[in-house]
């Protein structure tokens, strides 16, 4: 499937060199790829634009061309390390064992002490034969925070060379020391089996289950177990234990990044090698992916995700993430029709089926995104702590229903199984505020929530509306000048401060405030209300009694995580 937007290239070298930066600083590999392609048609021998084609072909997935740039700016630039990188990876997938190694030791920073160089460089000696020197190589790795890297990859070079026996050695002592990286969990388990051990391959994969109860590659591993076949090998290969290096280098700086761009994009790098070597590595695809997700490049990550072998265990979930993401670039119908296809044809799949609720209930369809919740609860062990935030979008789906009865006990639920989550503690305490009953409780628990969570604008927003509705509008001022601090561009909270404003006497702030509100873009059915208090004023009256009906605010609990 192709979602990128259309574009056209320029007449103009200068026009398609301001593009490709636009494009890099979007993201959008695509893009930057072809933009930069172009532009060096108009000057092939500028070594920065040789470098800016050749990033940006390797981001894309690009590699015929990657591999031909990076041919060209090592010829120019012989200590670029990412374009030896990815020369050694070209000569892997080609059994050129040699040459990757002459690669491998010229870049400038792959130097010989360099991981990445040293597990490369391994596998070029397993590939060509020398099992014994590649397995010396690994063994240089002597630290101790890289005896787990050490065992691995000694095992799976072991296993390639049909060593089952001692590749087992050394998995057995990388897991002793970590039982909860997948690969390596994998690695075991599968050698575990090799070896006729089933027993104990089935209880590492159960024991990992406790950590990702519905990873889908170790539960199907554990069907293929309980069948009663052996499991192949994790690599095969000397191009999928390159692949291994590169992924769990991608992987790693993903999981570390913190949300820092820089590191996705290094990420982004180190998978599209690792998916030139192995092309149906499936959590290579799933991770980068993920990485395009990150950096908000929806259709790309599409397209990555697409690229889930059919038959995988990971296909299912690939589905799942590519009609979230259909959903994100504007087509939720697109997006609802493939999860509930997605949930016909899997409806024991507890992720499709939240999936499938998130979506309804952000549709609102909420009886239906309930019943959707209902099923994800349904399909899990009980008393599971991550299943709070099911209760909690339940409780939510109910409360929008006005079916208040199945709301507040799901609330009540949540926090039963996550005592003091901010978000449950906001939203269950508004609505008591709101209904007037519990209010002792519901103060506590608000006053908590922003305890808790003090920078988030929207649960201060809530504490402050609550004092609004209660008539308490000094207080509710100032939380609600607090939140538009954390939120300036929320129109809901400067419709509130608005409001409070107008109740405290200071009817100029409010106006400004109403204005502002105006033009943030605020949802349909607010508006109205806004452009009447602009002209008119508020009509309500000064102090709500404790009889009187209160309408909810639109968008206090329901922004807080709904």
């Amino acid at each position: 499937m192709s979602l990128s937007d259309p574009f056209e290239v320029s007449d103009s070298p200068a026009g398609n060199y301001l593009s490709a930066r636009v494009a890099e600083a979007e993201h959008d590999s695509f893009a930057a790829s072809t933009f930069a392609r172009e532009t060096l048609r108009a000057d092939p021998q500028n070594l920065e634009l040789i470098e800016r084609a050749f990033v940006a072909t390797l981001l894309n997935g690009d590699m015929p061309d990657c591999f031909a740039l990076a041919q060209k700016l090592v010829a120019r630039d012989q200590k670029n390390g990412t374009a030896r990188l990815a020369l050694a990876v070209r000569d892997i997938k080609a059994r050129n064992f040699a040459s990757a190694r002459k690669q491998l030791n010229s870049g400038g920073n792959l130097r010989q002490r360099d991981l990445t160089a040293i597990l490369l460089d391994s596998w070029t000696y397993v590939g060509g034969g020398d099992s014994k020197r590649g397995l010396a190589i690994v063994d240089t790795l002597t630290e101790s925070n890289l005896a787990v890297f050490r065992d691995f990859h000694a095992g799976l070079m072991l296993d390639v060379s049909g060593n089952v026996e001692e590749a087992g050695k050394r998995f057995a002592a990388a897991y002793a020391v970590d039982q909860n990286t997948l690969r390596l969990v994998d690695a075991y388990a599968r050698n575990l089996s090799r070896q006729g051990k089933t027993e104990e391959a089935k209880a590492a994969y159960t024991a990992y289950l406790k950590i990702q109860p519905r990873q889908p590659m170790v539960k199907a591993a554990l069907r293929d177990l309980e069948a009663g076949r052996k499991l192949d090998p994790l690599v095969k290969d000397v191009s999928g234990g390159a692949a291994e290096v590169l992924y769990g280098l991608g992987a790693y700086g993903l999981g570390s990044s913190g949300g820092r761009q820089g590191d996705e994009v290094a990420a982004t790098v180190f998978l599209r090698l690792a998916l030139a070597l192995a092309p149906t590595h499936e959590l290579a695809i799933d991770t980068l992916g993920e990485a395009y997700s990150r950096l908000k490049q929806y259709r790309t990550a599409i397209e990555v995700y697409d690229e889930t072998p059919e038959n995988g265990p990971m296909r299912t979930t690939a589905d799942i993430h590519i009609a979230l993401l259909l959903d994100a670039i504007g087509k939720p119908d697109e997006a609802l029709a493939r999860l509930r296809k997605i949930t016909e044809a899997h409806p024991d799949n507890p992720e499709a089926q939240s999936a499938l609720a998130d979506l309804l209930r952000n549709k609102k369809k909420y009886l239906e995104a309930a019943d959707a919740y209902t099923r994800v609860i349904d399909l899990s062990p009980p008393g599971e702590k991550g299943l709070w935030a099911v209760y909690y979008f339940r409780g939510i789906s109910y409360e929008r229903a006005k079916v208040w009865n199945k709301a507040e006990p799901d609330f009540k639920k949540a926090l039963e199984l996550y005592p003091e989550q901010p978000l449950v503690l906001n939203y269950l305490g508004y609505s008591w505020v709101d209904q007037g009953v519990h209010l002792d409780e519901a103060f506590k628990m608000l006053r908590r929530a922003v305890e808790l969570q003090p920078e988030d604008g929207y649960i201060v927003d809530s504490l402050g509306w609550a004092h609004y509705r209660l008539g308490h509008y000094d207080d509710a001022v100032k939380l609600l000048e607090r939140a538009i601090e954390l939120k300036p561009g929320d129109p809901t909270i400067n419709d509130h401060l608005g409001d409070a404003y107008w109740q405290a006497g200071r009817k100029l702030d409010a106006q400004f405030q109403w204005n502002h509100a105006r033009d943030l873009n605020p949802e349909p059915d607010d508006l109205p209300k806004i452009l009447g208090k602009i002209a008119n004023g508020l009509t309500e009256p000064k102090q709500p009694t404790a009889e009187q009906k209160i309408e909810a605010p639109p968008a206090a609990p329901p922004r807080n995580g709904g």
